[in-house]
Parts: structure tokens; C-alpha cells; sequence
């Protein structure tokens, strides 16, 4: 085969599944590019029994569409990689991805070889995250200006919801923001009746099962179930025999007299991970003590990490009183709040914790407000630990620039890819300057030139009146390690599509 010579003239197969999956790529991608930018508009989204979200965030709206084309999926998971490892930044990896592959297909209708091209892509995406780390700059702690200005931008300019996120990050202190197994954007709550607040400790959003009891604030030794509040079980085969169902009553008195080491403890407050027996429901409200059910595991983890405690499963109830008091936490404060329907805990004698509070007037608009302050922790989170660099694709832009001059000195069909990731790393410009209303050609020429007669990475677009500024003077930046993912994740993926040469059904599995 000619390889200069179109595939279409070839009669290859290979360039109808390419240009099937480029345009699944290009649908998905459609979906949210309009988001992107200070002048992105929202999607309404809807479900089958007339449920409706309204929001900006790209991981939602491509989580929630109803997707089955495999290539399309392909993507759905970039943005999905991006959201659990950075948390932010899931439009502009999608966007990345989605041009990287209609770059690419370009290339490749012209004649050019796949894996020459996948090869180029590789080492020009390789080229472009060592010039945008080489440009990252750091966050000079909590009380940099650029830290609000990122909350500010990721939380979609909204003020209240970035000084929130900015306040709750003081509280917790840098050490624990710079922590890599802490994610700040977990510490976010919502609830439409709430007061948006700060809260210096944890809120467990459930009921107490004793209900009927009056709780007053006070402190609290706290025990911890990682398992069921109730007695022992024995397999339903030996409950079936006389000496299985006498060794079941004989668990359930043990259980039964063990409730009193509750009371010699000072329990109180118990949390478990599943259900809780009536007679210990009954014998805690008797002695004022608080349970909750069915609290998940990875909240329960924060609470054994804010109070002190240790874990235990419902046959340690049965150690002695002295032994069973190491697995104790501890609160200063524990109360339940009636009007939010949450236990709140303060004080507590381990890690510090926040949790931050969003409310809102509705269901739909708190839970919009609720994933904006979520990318906005993210964000900030993320510029403490990798820096940040200029924003509204100015730092992209300096990096497609430095790809062109790679791509000179390249001889081998290898250029071709990395001039495809070039253009890419012009889209999000493009796209931000398009949903302010502008011309991306003329917009995207034009801080090319600004940037190369300045020698700077620092020059974008206003969208507000169109023109070239300097990003960084007016607070326009984003979090490093946001955007470094972002290309990763958007250029392996477009690689594995461009590589895919035929789409195979398989066979349904046979039922066992």
C-alpha cells in the first residue's frame, strides 16, 4: 500500500471502524465542550421517569448519558480516571482526548501509518507534559492569593462556595491537604435545608435509631462496629439441631450481659456498619446512649481516624471492660442535629477533620452547588501538592507551540503525530473562546503571536471582551497536576482508539 495514499482508495476496512469510533469520539465530545470555560453553559439532563440535573460538570453529564458505543465508553472512562485520581478537570481531559483523536484520524486518512502515528502522539504527549510540568508554578502555602483564584475558577466563579472550600482548607491545615491518601473534596456535604457552614469535626448523615430519645450535646466515648450490633450467628443448618439452638441462646445472653460494660465504660455513642438488635436498641435508650445504623465503611474509617478509636466486630464485645476500653474514641462534643437529620461529632482526639456544608433552596440546585464545591476542593487540593499554571488554555498554547518546533526536527513519519497532539493542545483555547462568542481561528493566531513576541506562557484570552492579557495577572490559573492528567489520560486512550482495527461482537457467556 501507497503509504501516502487515502485509505478510502485502498479500500481498507480499517477506515470505516475509524471513522465510526471518531465519530462516536466526536458525539461524546459534543456533549460537553459547551461547558467549558467561564462562559460554558449548563446541560439539562433527563431521565426515563422525568428526573432532571442540571449542571456544568463533565464526569456527570458523561456518567449519566446512555452510552453504548464501545469507543464512546472508551472516552466515558477518561473521565472517570480523571475524577477519581485529581478530581477536576474531567471536561477539558475529555476534550483533549476527543481532538487528540480527530487529529489523529486526519493524519491517518491522509495516507500516514497507524502506528506511526500512535507513536508520534506518544511522544508528543510525552514532550507536552515535560514542558507543562517544566512550566508549573508553586503555591506559596494557605494564605497565596492564586489558592481563592483556583477554588474561584474550579467552583465556576462562584465567591461563596470558593472562600467556603478556602476556609475549611485553613482549618485543616496544609499537612493534612498535602496528605496523599486525603481527599479534601470527600470532606463536602450537602443537604437543601442547610445553612452553608464550616463544621470543625465530622457530620454522619443518619438517624439514630433510638429515635424516641432526646440528645443532648455532650461528650462522648464512642465505640465503633465494623460489622452488625447484635448477637453472634450460628450457620441455619446447626440451628436446625437441639445443641445449635441451645449454642444461639446461649450467644444471645452473652451478647445480653456484655451490654453492661456499655454503661461501666460511659458509652455514648455507638456506631455500626450494619444493622443493630432490638434488645440493644432498647437497653442503649434506656441508658441514653446513641446508635446509629448502616454508617458506610469509608465513613466510619474517618470517624476511627477523628475520635481515636479502633474498630471492632460484635464478638469483641464479649473482652473484659479494661481490654474493650482501648477501642474507645473519644468526642468533646456529640449531638444530633433534628433539623438536618445528622449526628454531629467535634473535638475529637485523633486527626483533624472538617466537614464542609453546602446548602441550597432546592434538591436539583444542591446538588449542582454540592459537585462544583467538590471540583473546587479538588482544585485547590491538587495546586497545593503540583503547583498551578496560567489558565484558559494559555499554558497549553505555549506548550503546542514548543511541539512545533519538535516537530521540525523530526524526519521520520513519527512528526505527524506529534503535530496532531499540537493542534490538540490548542482546543481547549479554541473552545473556551467559542463559548464566549468569539472566532477560534482568529482568537487562537492571535495569542499564538502575543506568546511568541512576548517569549512568555502566560498570555490568553479575556472572555469577556476579547483580549490578549496577562493570565496570571488577573488570577486566571488552574492546578498543574490537573492539566498533566488530563493530556495523560486523554492521550493513552486516544491512542488505544486510533489502534482499534476491527469491532468483533462476542459471543454471549454460556449460563453455568
Amino acid at each position: 500500500m501507497n503509504p501516502m495514499k487515502p485509505l478510502s482508495e485502498e479500500g481498507d476496512g480499517t477506515y470505516t471502524t475509524l471513522l465510526n469510533n471518531a465519530g462516536a469520539i466526536r458525539a461524546i465530545c459534543s456533549a460537553v465542550e459547551g461547558t467549558l470555560g467561564p462562559k460554558g453553559l449548563d446541560t439539562m439532563l433527563v431521565g426515563t421517569q422525568g428526573e432532571v440535573i442540571i449542571t456544568n460538570d463533565g464526569v456527570t453529564i458523561l456518567e449519566k448519558m446512555d452510552v453504548t458505543h464501545p469507543a464512546a465508553r472508551l472516552l466515558i472512562q477518561v473521565a472517570r480516571s480523571q475524577q477519581e485520581q485529581v478530581g477536576d478537570g474531567t471536561t477539558t481531559a475529555t476534550v483533549l482526548a476527543g481532538a487528540i483523536v480527530a487529529e489523529g484520524v486526519a493524519q491517518v486518512t491522509r495516507g500516514v501509518p497507524v502506528a506511526k502515528v500512535v507513536k508520534g502522539i506518544q511522544e508528543g504527549v510525552a514532550a507536552a507534559l515535560d514542558s507543562l510540568t517544566k512550566r508549573s508554578r508553586r503555591i506559596e502555602g494557605l494564605h497565596d492569593p492564586l489558592l481563592y483564584r483556583i477554588g474561584f475558577i474550579a467552583g465556576r466563579e462562584h465567591a461563596d462556595l470558593a472562600q467556603l472550600i478556602l476556609d475549611g482548607a485553613h482549618q485543616l491545615g496544609i499537612d493534612k491537604l498535602q496528605d496523599e491518601t486525603f481527599r479534601f473534596a470527600d470532606t463536602v456535604i450537602s443537604h437543601k435545608r442547610a445553612v452553608s457552614e464550616v463544621w470543625p469535626g465530622l457530620l454522619i448523615q443518619k438517624k439514630p435509631v433510638n429515635t424516641q430519645l432526646h440528645f443532648r450535646t455532650a461528650a462522648a466515648s464512642v465505640l465503633i462496629f465494623q460489622d452488625a450490633f447484635e448477637p453472634e450467628t450460628i450457620d441455619e443448618e446447626a440451628l436446625m439441631t437441639e445443641a445449635g439452638f441451645q449454642k444461639q441462646m446461649q450467644l444471645k445472653e452473652q451478647f445480653r450481659h456484655s451490654l453492661d460494660k456499655l454503661v461501666e465504660l460511659e458509652v455514648g455513642l455507638i456506631l455500626a456498619d450494619r444493622g443493630v438488635n432490638a434488645d440493644a436498641e432498647q437497653f442503649c435508650t434506656d441508658h441514653g446512649i446513641m446508635v446509629v445504623q448502616r454508617v458506610p465503611q469509608h465513613e466510619l474509617r474517618r470517624v476511627c481516624e477523628y475520635l481515636g478509636a479502633r474498630p471492632i466486630r460484635r464478638s469483641g464485645l464479649h473482652k473484659p471492660a479494661a481490654e474493650l476500653a482501648g477501642y474507645l474514641g473519644f468526642a468533646g462534643r456529640v449531638s444530633y442535629d433534628e433539623r438536618l437529620e445528622c449526628v454531629r461529632l467535634s473535638e475529637g482526639r485523633g486527626q483533624t477533620q472538617v466537614t464542609i456544608v453546602v446548602g441550597a433552596s432546592t434538591s436539583e440546585v444542591v446538588g449542582e452547588r454540592l459537585r462544583i464545591a467538590k471540583d473546587a476542593a479538588a482544585a485547590m487540593q491538587a495546586a497545593l501538592r503540583g503547583g498551578f499554571l496560567p489558565g484558559g488554555g494559555a499554558a497549553e498554547m505555549a506548550a503546542a507551540y514548543e511541539l512545533d518546533r519538535l516537530r521540525e526536527t523530526v524526519q521520520g513519519m513519527e512528526g505527524f503525530g506529534i503535530a496532531a497532539v499540537a493542534q490538540a493542545l490548542r482546543k481547549p483555547l479554541a473552545q473556551i473562546v467559542v463559548n464566549a462568542g468569539y472566532n477560534p481561528l482568529e482568537k487562537v493566531e492571535e495569542v499564538k503571536a502575543a506568546q511568541i513576541a512576548a517569549g512568555s506562557d502566560v498570555l490568553g484570552v479575556n472572555c469577556d471582551n476579547g483580549q490578549v492579557i496577562n493570565m496570571l495577572e488577573h488570577g486566571i490559573v488552574d492546578p498543574a497536576n490537573v492539566k498533566l492528567h488530563a493530556l495523560h489520560a486523554a492521550g493513552e486512550v486516544a491512542a488505544a482508539i486510533l489502534r482499534i482495527h476491527t469491532v468483533i461482537k462476542m459471543k454471549p457467556r454460556l449460563e453455568e
